[in-house]
């Protein structure tokens, strides 16, 4: 009873001495005598996100919020490295879908010419020909009342129409023989193929040629190796030309198939991340026969980790022109506002303990043109004007002397052909004009093209005939292209070219990829190479 009585007695003093600490610590606190509202709990924030939060309250006008936070967001990683990109929620799909190796739609290719929709191509086996599209259709409408021709359409536009949810329905009117047909296509999910071609050069040398690393990369290329290996393949010509990188994993696993023993593939460290060793785990596919790797100018991460470690462990030859040069590790983290934030982590060393990244000290427009001035500075033209920016050289295995800190030097150097770029050329592939006239050539004369049984036989047989040249320019003079300006060489590369995109037409990147690999310098060089070799 008497605790009870003394609990009554200190209660209302310890509340008036918390109550009057409390009005003290106001007091005190910044902005109390000032006469401000405080809108804010400041907390631990930056000042970056208290100026976001006090504009969006405060500022005089109504402002696109999401805009400016993406303005900021570009601004703040201008300083960073030049591969550290926001990825707004708009483009993160699409973003994706190129690295997963698939997206959800109605599986055709199509160009536009003439503001009017063309279906060049229709995925074998995909929902569109399930349905009935055909080659050579016109795609006039989608859903009734969106119409999809006239100046305003684009590809992106059309992308977005066609794709959807798997298991959706889309209705597309199309223009078959100048007759208007409704056809209802249920989306599927459509490959995004990275290995673009495999195929023999000669009797015992394959080509495979990979154009990114994607999730599907890897599993593409041991069935394209298994597939060259049953045909008799003994060498192997490896194309990674143009290809941007990707998925780490995809590289190492291919570099896995072809290094033996547990051999060290790179390794990967950076401030917030301890050095990663990635090494060989298992016995490769292609161990033993003579390699060759295809690099250039367009060849990049992903890719530079692949040609490092086979020069690196002197596996094979490289051959072309000087890799991009990115030897940075991103990590893409996802944002609550359905964006992702792609973030550079660490750096990684191949074998020989190079870095392949070239230097971007003096900011991104710099940075962004290094290509340029590699052409402006002749080292596409001559191997003595690449500028090395390693001053200590690294050695192979076998005591060979290899360059870090600007991409990968190839063992072979071959020149950038800029013949085959002339004025009349150049506004050829401008315009598409080949690949129009190949579409078109294709609707009118498929009882002649589908002769041939698959792209080697198209290789081998079909000639470029003087009436098909001759259709092929008038085609160009109706499309403004000056051809009273073609010269005989430019003769030589128009008609390769009529040929390869014919091939293109007929069996897509694999016909494409076999008919122009026939007159490539780099391709025949890695088969002079490769019949020299005993390995």
């Amino acid at each position: 009873m008497s605790n009870n009585r003394k609990l009554n007695v200190f209660l209302p003093l310890l509340f008036a001495i918390v109550l009057a600490l409390g009005m003290y610590l106001g007091y005190k606190m910044p902005g109390a005598q000032s006469g401000s509202t405080v809108l804010f709990s400041r907390g631990g924030r930056s000042a970056l996100q208290e100026t976001m939060d006090l504009i969006k309250v405060k500022y005089v006008d109504t402002l696109k919020v999401d805009d400016l936070q993406q303005e900021a967001i570009d601004g703040l990683l201008t300083h960073l490295d030049p591969h550290s990109i926001y990825i707004p929620p708009t483009n993160l799909a699409e973003v994706n879908e190129d690295l997963e190796g698939n997206f959800e739609g109605i599986g055709v290719e199509f160009n536009i010419t003439d503001d009017t929709v063309n279906v060049v191509a229709v995925l074998a086996g995909g929902p569109s020909e399930a349905a009935g599209v055909l080659t050579g259709d016109k795609i006039l409408k989608v859903n009734d009342s969106l119409l999809v021709t006239g100046n305003g359409i684009t590809s992106d536009k059309i992308r977005k129409l066609l794709r959807g949810p798997k298991g959706s329905e889309v209705k597309v009117t199309m223009l078959r023989r100048n007759k208007q047909m409704d056809i209802r296509i249920k989306r599927g999910v459509i490959p995004l193929y990275s290995v673009d071609a495999s195929y023999l050069i000669t009797p015992k040398i394959g080509y495979i040629k990979i154009s990114k690393f994607a999730a599907t990369t890897y599993q593409e290329f041991m069935d394209a190796l298994r597939k060259l290996q049953r045909q008799g393949m003994e060498k192997l010509v490896i194309d990674l030309r143009q290809n941007p990188g990707g998925f780490l994993d995809a590289a190492t696993r291919i570099a896995d198939e072809v290094l033996d023993g547990n051999k060290l593939i790179l390794y990967t460290k950076g401030k917030s991340y301890p050095r990663t060793d990635y090494k060989c785990e298992k016995p490769g596919l292609f161990e033993k026969g003579a390699l060759a790797v295809l690099t250039d100018e367009g060849s990049a991460s992903a890719s530079e980790i692949l040609a490092g470690a086979i020069q690196d462990w002197d596996r094979g030859l490289i051959i072309g022109r000087r890799t991009f040069g990115k030897g940075l590790v991103q990590e893409q983290f996802d944002l609550s506002n359905g964006g992702a934030l792609r973030l550079t982590v660490a750096r990684y060393y191949i074998p020989s303990g190079r870095s392949i990244q070239k230097s971007y000290s003096n900011g991104r427009e710099a940075y962004d043109e290094d290509i340029m001035n590699r052409y402006t500075h002749g080292e596409l033209l001559n191997k003595d004007s690449i500028k090395q920016a390693d001053t200590i050289p690294y050695k192979t295995a076998k005591g060979r002397l290899v360059y870090g800190g600007g991409g990968i030097t190839p063992d072979i150097f071959i020149p950038f052909d800029t013949s085959r770029f002339s004025a009349v050329l150049t506004d050829m592939y401008t315009r598409n004009t080949f690949s129009n006239f190949a579409y078109k050539y294709y609707n009118t004369h498929q009882d002649v093209l589908n002769r041939y049984k698959d792209a080697s036989g198209f290789t081998r047989q079909f000639t470029v005939t003087p009436e098909l040249y001759n259709d092929f320019l008038s085609y160009a003079r109706k499309d403004s292209i000056h051809t009273e300006r073609v010269t005989a060489k430019d003769e030589t590369e128009i008609r390769d070219r009529i040929k390869t995109m014919l091939a293109r037409q007929l069996y897509r990147t694999e016909g494409f990829y076999e008919v122009i690999n026939a007159g490539d310098p780099l391709v025949k060089r890695a088969v002079t190479e490769l019949e020299k070799a005993k390995e």
